[in-house]
């Protein structure tokens, strides 16, 4: 009885626990079922907005994106534009660049970009005959002044305001000033003179004032080491610097050789300014060496790791071009170079000024997209060109403005361009070229002289020892027109004081 009594209990038990989780199972049921149930009718919401969200970031890159290209669409215009509110943008040390540069608007130029040269040195096919001078046919050079303003010659010459005015004429017979005077120094040595008359290809340089050493070319075929002379125009300093500081080799005909260098030595230097003196060989090649039908000139601190004749072959005879030099890395305008120039002190401000005003005055303008040339403004330090009559016009001009006003030969480039009217036509190539040709060496030394730090025409009057002597004439010699009420363009800064 007891035993029943119990399994009846037991049983009770069980079917409690029986229901229980049946209720639990048919609750769970219910819940699934009502999570289906509303799983069913947001599903179709929750996808719409996904999509939606998706689209919209979709649709805000693009924006984004198209803000960006607006931006840099802009900045690239502004920078070429003439009017100064909109090129202010380009200003280096602006608010609105710096903002523009540290959020990643402003592009990068390349330093250094590849050169398409040819394959081979071997290859390449050297025109037979010269370019014909259609423009100026017949060139021949001023060596003496009939009158004589200073004590001895001056190596560029006497030359008035209205007989540089006549030169920037093209005639089909020219006879101008183009440096050596008799008498006005920079005299070669008989030996060197001989040597030259070989050289139909030259490679040259410069080292004055003992600032550089001669430094070897790499990458030269044996075609161009029998092609081309390589020349190294040298003072009295930098010829004794170098005998002491590099071994030089002497040949038997008394010449004298670093390396694939034949030194060339200039004495008795035609300007008290090392770096006017520097600008004979680099501008007046072809006075230097007459016989040569090609030039490369290259500043003494430079190691050419091209080969010359690949240089010819790309630079002028695959474009059929006949002066090739390369595009500055800032400027544009002579005016911002000549802005830099003073910022950097390269030679008295007050002068630079004068220069600038006389050219302004004389029409020229500042650098705009309007204008035919890509810039202005060359960057000097190499220059590559065929021995034409027009060329060698173009030399001696733009040496004369040298001779005449400051020694910052990359101010009167453009100028000379400017008044040749568009008949010297001339190849300039992108600057990270430029640096491509070439690995940069340091000065042994830096310059320095005392007109780089004048800052008021006043105290030239005070001390006459800052002023040149045979330098410079066209800036001390009265200008026909009174200059005081010509105001220089307003200078945007497009790099910084160095």
């Amino acid at each position: 009885m007891e035993q029943d009594f119990q399994h009846s209990v037991s049983l009770r038990a069980s079917r409690r626990q029986d229901i229980v989780v049946e209720i639990q199972r048919r609750k769970d049921d219910e819940d699934e079922l009502f999570l289906h149930k509303r799983l069913s009718t947001d599903f179709p919401m929750r996808l719409m907005w996904k999509r939606g969200f998706i689209r919209l970031v979709l649709i805000g890159g693009m924006i984004w994106m198209l803000l960006i290209l607006s931006v840099l669409l802009f900045h690239i215009w502004s920078c070429q534009s003439s009017v100064a509110f909109f090129s202010a943008i380009c200003n280096r040390e602006s608010k609105v660049f710096v903002v523009l540069d540290s959020m990643g608007f402003v592009p990068k130029p390349p330093h250094r970009c590849s050169i398409p040269v040819a394959d081979a040195a071997a290859a390449v096919y050297i025109p037979k005959e010269r370019t014909p001078d259609l423009i100026v046919q017949n060139l021949t050079y001023i060596t003496e002044d009939e009158e004589m303003t200073s004590e001895s010659p001056l190596f560029g010459g006497n030359i008035s305001w209205s007989m540089r005015d006549e030169s920037f004429k093209l005639k089909p017979n020219m006879k101008v000033h183009c440096g050596f005077i008799r008498g006005g120094g920079a005299d070669m040595d008989p030996k060197d003179i001989e040597y030259a008359k070989r050289c139909k290809f030259v490679v040259a340089s410069g080292i004055f004032d003992g600032y550089d050493t001669p430094h070897q070319p790499s990458n030269i075929s044996a075609r161009s080491i029998e092609l081309f002379c390589f020349l190294m125009v040298v003072d009295e300093v930098s010829f004794d610097f170098i005998k002491k500081n590099v071994s030089v080799r002497e040949d038997s005909d008394g010449g004298h050789w670093v390396g694939v260098w034949r030194l060339v030595l200039l004495k008795h230097q035609p300007y008290d300014e090392p770096r006017r003196n520097g600008k004979v060989p680099k501008i007046l090649v072809h006075r230097l060496f007459p016989e040569a039908r090609y030039s490369i000139w290259i500043d003494g601190k430079m190691q050419l790791i091209v080969d010359p004749l690949l240089i010819l072959e790309r630079y002028l005879w695959r474009g059929k071009h006949t002066y090739a030099i390369a595009q500055h890395k800032h400027h544009r305008s002579i005016y911002e170079e000549a802005d830099a120039n003073k910022r950097r002190k390269r030679y008295a401000r007050p002068l630079i000024d004068l220069h600038m005003k006389i050219y302004h005055y004389e029409g020229m303008e500042p650098w705009s997209p309007l204008k035919n040339t890509i810039s202005d403004v060359p960057e000097g330090a190499i220059i590559i060109r065929e021995h034409t009559a027009l060329n060698n016009l173009f030399s001696c001009l733009w040496f004369n403005e040298v001779h005449l006003f400051t020694p910052r030969d990359q101010l009167s480039f453009g100028y000379v361009v400017y008044r040749l009217k568009g008949q010297f036509k001339f190849h300039m190539f992108p600057n990270c070229e430029y640096n491509s040709l070439f690995l940069l060496h340091p000065h042994n030394r830096e310059h320095s002289s005392k007109v780089e730090w004048v800052k008021s025409l006043n105290e030239f009057k005070k001390n006459s020892k800052l002023r040149e002597s045979r330098g410079g004439w066209g800036l001390w010699t009265p200008y026909p027109v009174n200059l005081d009420a010509v105001e220089l363009p307003p200078v945007v800064r497009t790099s910084k004081a160095g």
